[in-house]
């Protein structure tokens, strides 16, 4: 019995670091060791690269917003790569060629990583930023996203993504998720480096990029690792602002989560060559933040099947826990089960008003880990495919 409270307070302890631990420590560090760095203002040539996948949809909007950014546009180079693409896009983004945006375009799609790495090959900006169709910028996102570059030691900067609040729980729970990163980024910015993106929104130099080999999944992931390995810092530049809308149903949220977290098991397989072990404060943050997310699922379902024997067994006379342990026991089981009662409630009701706003929670993170679980299955199972499926927006 011994070993199932050992394994019951290490899966708890496990799940407390990853969410709450984790970002406490750094945020702490960040407050005892700032060191932000002086940024000055630039203004190199930039190549906005827009990867464009059967996006008639929404790409008249995204160039609209890109030919009003506030830049310079005699050194601003929109590129949009809709290789692969059967709908209008690459017309529709035609005839936006007065206005000086170019396409490349090839029938065969090979996804997205093999189109940045073509599209990469006709940018001409010392700093090219890797954007979605369906995202908006900031009006001065692409000013405040460039300014960690006036460093030479800096790589990489990543922007902070934007929930657009529609009024479903969905939205709400994903814009809460989206602070928590952008809090956690901002204070490992702080002490010398972020260790994640979003590839809506994602700055690096063009003479730093080298390409990755294989069909990489989460390629803004990779990226940045490789620019930690290579000495880089990776700076999150919360002014530089994007904003798009959450998938339409939590189920298409839960597919495009697993799909990260299959790119995310792929990444960490490929540690021994990737993680900067010369700089081991960045391979904690790394692990802590990103790796220990996609094995939660496993300590979740392990502090529960240990905290349902403890409480069976507790009346063996080889087994005598005191009274406030059990008690605890006992409210920590109680707990649990309401807790997936309400994400299995609140996904099969569609509740509205001040009780669905306390069934988001637990639901987002019932999802969150079973695309976790999802994910590992899909890698193990070799289903990797590096071709995004498009979820419905």
């Amino acid at each position: 019995m011994a070993i199932l409270l050992f394994l019951f307070w290490a899966s708890a302890f496990f799940i407390l670091y990853t969410y709450f631990g984790y970002p406490i420590l750094i945020a702490l560090i960040a407050k005892i060791c700032p060191n932000p760095g002086a940024f000055s203002e630039i203004y190199p040539n930039v190549t906005l690269l827009i990867s464009a996948y059967n996006e008639e949809k929404y790409i008249s909007d995204k160039l609209d917003n890109s030919l009003s950014l506030d830049y310079p546009r005699e050194k601003l180079q929109i590129l949009v790569i809709a290789d692969g693409s059967t709908d209008k896009t690459p017309e529709i983004v035609k005839t936006y060629s007065k206005g000086g945006v170019e396409l490349l375009y090839e029938p065969e799609r090979n996804g997205k990583l093999a189109a940045i790495i073509r599209a990469m090959q006709f940018s001409r900006g010392e700093i090219v930023i890797f954007s979605d169709a369906n995202n908006m910028y900031d009006v001065k996102a692409i000013r405040e996203l460039i300014l960690p570059f006036s460093d030479p030691k800096v790589g990489g900067a990543t922007g902070a993504k934007h929930i657009i609040e529609d009024g479903r729980d969905l939205s709400a729970a994903e814009g809460l998720y989206w602070k928590f990163e952008s809090a956690i980024k901002a204070n490992e910015s702080m002490i010398d480096s972020c260790v994640s993106s979003v590839g809506e929104i994602f700055a690096i130099r063009k003479d730093a990029f080298i390409p990755p080999e294989g069909k990489i999944i989460l390629d803004d992931l990779f990226i940045i690792l490789d620019l930690l390995r290579r000495g880089y810092r990776v700076i999150y530049v919360p002014q530089a602002r994007s904003f798009e809308y959450v998938s339409v149903s939590a189920q298409d949220e839960i597919e495009r989560r697993t799909r990260n977290n299959v790119g995310l098991y792929q990444t960490i397989s490929l540690s021994g060559n990737l993680l900067p072990f010369d700089r081991p404060f960045l391979v904690w943050q790394i692990v802590s933040h990103k790796y220990f997310r996609v094995f939660l699922p496993f300590g979740f379902i392990l502090m529960f099947l240990t905290n349902v024997v403890i409480v069976i067994f507790s009346n063996d006379q080889n087994f005598s826990p005191s009274r406030v342990l059990l008690s605890f026991l006992l409210t920590a089981l109680s707990l649990q089960i309401i807790f997936y009662f309400s994400a299995i409630f609140g996904n099969l009701f569609n509740i509205k008003g001040r009780m669905g706003k306390l069934l988001y929670l637990p639901v987002f993170l019932v999802n969150s880990n079973i695309a976790a679980l999802m994910g590992f299955y899909n890698y193990f199972t070799n289903r990797r495919s590096p071709i995004w499926k498009r979820v419905r927006r």
